[in-house]
């Protein structure tokens, strides 16, 4: 076990929850408490008896709080071998340092505020991190704490151990000592290299630091050989990272996948525009609709697709309510992600135990900026994320016949639930409602097909006369190297056609669009989704 008595702490935190209780713990062992501006004050209002560390190193705090803690009588403290250092120890009139609470200063929360340049480096933590290095460098004799979430761990081994530390508690919390440095310093790093991409200095950065907290442990992977957790970044954005589970079994790797996917889509739309609904499987979507209402757009989007919509995720751009709470019921689903749920909406629900429901908090904004991860061998791919967004004005009609104002809205509404699905993609639309999605394909005259046969599937189930594809706009993610992929949707019985061009063969493909009287438009953005 090789236990560790606990006889001296300095204890410097910004973030003091719990700070006062885990300090009386100590005391109650007889813990020499040693801290440093508002952590001493919080500590002494409290009427614990704290010594500061200014009269430890016999040297004043200075140059606005920058210099306080970078002294040998500090680190000789936390770095020296008790068993090996005993003489230079006793030389210098260095006393040893047992116990560091130490949790840096709010760079994160600084920048997320807005804070202005000189503000945030003031926010760069530069003793906190040397302190942390040093006692978990040092770990086979000093127990380094970095989490409000580990003091009731350290106060337990006290009170088991006789006032010591375990070498399996200290290496834990060692590890946990330098995953905070490294995310700390990272997310120095990556602000410093948004400063400078901005400025137009430097793009992309020399090295790029990546960063997580764990937020859950899971069962498995993408498959149950594999192993896998969730960490988050700390990134201000609704979604799954911020969403409260109120019910339902625990997420699986595939669920948070999905659950992400869902309702980053359904959030394009924004709750002014319409009651909107996306419904996800294996991170593609098997249906989306707007309409006047949840339990509406909930019916319109299941019916694009509702054998493959079984056992999937459900979006919903606006509080859910007791009525699209109800019709989602009748179905099995994985999961159900919402900005918030009424009371309604939670009652009918905790009737399905196993289906999870996820308040989110809110809707993340599709147009912000921000990176996107992909790991590949030896290394992961970086891009910002695609938050690319075509407008009407920003259209360009390249037919002759030119679009009707029900062609031209579900057009946008088409390529905007296509930039959300895996390439090749084509998706046909009416009235605001998917009709068919072909997705994934080697091939976009495939993806095309799938799409239209996606749709006499769900027409015949319905009993519709036609396939919602008569009438319909289609959209794909990426130009059309050949007329063959245009003239597949036209047979399928679409009108209008949206589509990124800029092919070589683009000439051919109007020609093809005005042959069987189609309209078609140009964005001039292409949205490819691996």
């Amino acid at each position: 076990m090789t236990l560790r008595p606990i006889r001296r702490a300095l204890l410097s935190v910004s973030d003091k929850t719990g700070l006062v209780d885990f300090a009386k713990g100590l005391a109650r062992h007889g813990v020499a408490l040693i801290s440093t501006g508002g952590t001493a004050k919080a500590l002494r209002d409290a009427g614990l008896e704290v010594t500061d560390v200014s009269e430890i190193t016999a040297f004043p705090e200075m140059m606005d709080g920058r210099l306080k803690t970078l002294h040998p009588m500090v680190h000789g403290g936390l770095l020296a071998l008790r068993d090996k250092h005993a003489e230079a120890m006793k030389a210098h009139g260095i006393a040893g340092i047992d116990l560091l609470v130490c949790n840096l200063y709010p760079f994160e929360a600084t920048v997320a505020k807005g804070a202005g340049f000189e503000e945030t480096i003031e926010n760069i933590d530069i003793g906190g991190p040397a302190m942390t290095r040093s006692a978990a460098k040092n770990h086979d004799w000093v127990t380094a704490v970095v989490d409000p979430e580990d003091y009731a761990a350290v106060l337990a081994e006290l009170d088991a151990n006789d006032g010591a530390t375990t070498l399996a508690l200290r290496r834990r919390l060692a590890q946990i000592a330098y995953a905070k440095t490294a995310a700390y310093d990272a997310a120095v790093s990556n602000w410093f290299a948004d400063r400078l991409a901005k400025d137009g200095e430097i793009s992309p950065p020399r090295r790029r630091a990546l960063a997580g907290r764990l937020r859950q442990s899971l069962r498995y992977g993408e498959n149950p050989h594999q192993d896998a957790a969730f960490y988050v970044t700390g990134e201000k954005r609704f979604g799954i990272a911020t969403a409260e589970q109120l019910q339902g079994k625990e997420l699986s790797y595939n669920n948070i996948n999905d659950t992400d996917a869902a309702y980053e889509l359904v959030a394009e739309f924004a709750p002014a525009a319409g009651a909107a609904c996306a419904i996800v499987k294996h991170a593609n979507p098997c249906g989306v609709a707007l309409a006047a209402t949840l339990a509406e757009a909930y019916a319109r989007a299941l019916a694009c697709d509702p054998v493959s919509a079984f056992g999937g995720i459900v979006a919903f751009n606006r509080r859910l309510d007791g009525a699209a709470a109800e019709a989602i019921s009748k179905i099995f689903t994985e999961a159900i992600i919402v900005p918030d749920a009424d009371a309604d909406a939670r009652r009918v629900l905790s009737a399905k135990k196993n289906l999870r429901l996820l308040i989110a908090g809110g809707l993340p904004d599709p147009t912000t900026a921000g990176l996107t991860f992909k790991s590949v061998s030896g290394g992961f791919l970086v891009q910002t994320r695609d938050n690319g967004r075509v407008t009407r004005a920003e259209l360009k009609i390249v037919t002759k016949r030119q679009p009707s104002e029900n062609e031209l809205a579900d057009m946008m509404f088409a390529f905007t639930v296509g930039k959300h699905v895996k390439s090749n993609t084509i998706v046909y639309a009416k009235n605001l409602q998917t009709a068919g999605i072909g997705a994934g394909q080697m091939s976009r005259v495939d993806s095309a097909r799938i799409a239209a046969d996606k749709a006499r599937q769900a027409a015949k189930a319905a009993g519709w006369a036609e396939p919602m594809t008569k009438g319909a706009a289609a959209a794909s993610d990426a130009f059309f190297p050949f007329p063959d992929g245009l003239e597949e949707i036209a047979d399928a019985g679409a009108t209008a056609v949206i589509q990124p061009g800029g092919s070589i063969r683009d000439k051919d493909v109007i020609a093809a669009a005005d042959d069987a009287d189609l309209t078609m438009a140009f964005t001039g953005m292409r949205h490819f989704r691996h």
